[in-house]
């Protein structure tokens, strides 16, 4: 997935995974999966979907700080 946020690129294609998690199983309308992304130039992004009744109802990318990067890995380890 490929996102312009605040005139900055945020691409799973081509940025680096940092982590991700799974929640519940795949098929649970509640169910979701997350991940961590680093881009080229050093920005961190969420990368989120999941069932019709999860936090994730479409798929989305949500830009991170660095802190707040480190913090979802310390949170998901």
């Amino acid at each position: 997935m490929k996102a312009i946020i605040n005139r900055k690129t945020y691409n799973t294609e081509t940025a680096e995974k940092q982590g991700e998690i799974f929640v519940s199983v795949f098929g649970d309308p509640a169910g979701y999966e997350e991940s961590l992304f680093k881009t080229k130039k050093g920005a961190f992004f969420l990368y989120g979907k999941g069932g019709s009744e999860s936090k994730y109802k479409e798929e989305a990318i949500t830009p991170l700080t660095k802190e707040q990067a480190e913090q979802w890995k310390k949170q998901n380890a």
